[in-house]
């Protein structure tokens, strides 16, 4: 008797200038995974889920539609949610086919660069899972930074001709985009820092006092404490065992920052999802859930985790 074979994701990107360049091999994938009979969800837009629910024609039954809007939200969200739908469906099917179309909301670098890293940390976070997930690009609306960092972020590139390995492509340990090189911007004048050491309860208390100072309650003051609890803790058993914490609001957005002397040495922290619920090291997997949004800044002088939450 034969080995069973071992998951393995395969990653590819479709840039398309038009709906057949699109439609064609989006219909193709959908397709080879039904034949083989595999678990086949569809995140596209609207316009293109309508195109290709024609294209598949009675078959299109047997995919899971949802729109991209509805899907991509946070990138750590979506992360995490693709990884939950895998899972799922493993059980049942013998691969999971998802085909999407990242709604790149970007409202800014930060945004884009994190939209970017999320599709470099897809490789390593379903490297052992039997996925197979293609991206489709339209390469008309989208900016052209954008576009160049497809090749970089996807092994493999799909046309209407077949699949191509990306010559460019980099691993997901030493990816970085033009904004990780880019300071943060620095805090408001007068934002008071909240120092911490070992007991997390005297910053626990602080951060809950500033949080009423500036109105943040309900579900984002759980969310916030949530957060800042675990990027505390892994400061105080991984970094510097001491820190800062400041909070303040930027354009609806209230934003926290954890700063310690200690140097994080992670290089994709908290883009793997723990192998077991009980798995220690995960902090920052649970925090990229929490928030919309996940900046790191480590350097000599130490280590900066800026958290946005809306």
């Amino acid at each position: 008797m034969s080995a069973p074979v071992a998951p393995r994701l395969t990653h590819e990107a479709l840039l398309y200038e038009s709906e057949s360049s699109f439609l064609s091999p989006a219909a193709r994938f959908c397709l080879d995974g039904l034949a083989q009979g595999e678990k086949v969800l569809a995140v596209l837009k609207r316009h293109n889920m309508d195109l290709l629910r024609g294209a598949l024609e009675s078959d299109a039954a047997a995919v899971e539609w949802v729109p991209a809007d509805e899907w991509y939200e946070a990138p750590g969200r979506t992360l995490a949610a693709y990884h939950r739908y895998v899972e799922q469906h493993t059980v049942t099917f013998p691969a999971v086919r998802l085909i999407g179309e990242p709604g790149w909301r970007a409202a800014g670098l930060a945004e884009e660069a994190e939209w970017t890293r999320y599709e470099s940390m897809i490789n390593l976070a379903f490297a052992r899972s039997s996925a197979r997930i293609l991206c489709a690009y339209d390469a008309r609306t989208q900016p052209e930074r954008v576009i160049a960092d497809v090749p970089r972020t996807h092994p493999l590139l799909r046309t209407e001709t077949g699949t191509v390995t990306s010559d460019d492509f980099v691993d997901p340990a030493d990816f970085t985009h033009a904004a990780d090189h880019l300071p943060l911007p620095p805090p408001p004048p007068g934002c008071t820092p909240i120092p911490f050491d070992r007991d997390l309860s005297v910053m626990r208390a602080r951060v809950t006092q500033e949080a009423n100072r500036l109105g943040v309650d309900g579900e984002l003051r759980e969310r916030l404490m949530l957060a800042v609890n675990e990027v505390v803790t892994n400061a105080v058993e991984h970094g510097g065992g001491h820190g800062e914490v400041r909070l303040w609001f930027d354009a609806g957005t209230l934003l926290c920052e954890v700063t310690d002397p200690g140097l994080m040495k992670a290089r994709c922290p908290g883009y793997v999802p723990p192998a077991r619920p009980t798995d220690r090291g995960h902090g920052l997997w649970v925090v990229r859930q929490l928030c919309e949004l996940l900046e790191i800044r480590a350097n000599d002088t130490g280590t900066c985790v800026r958290l946005h939450l809306r």
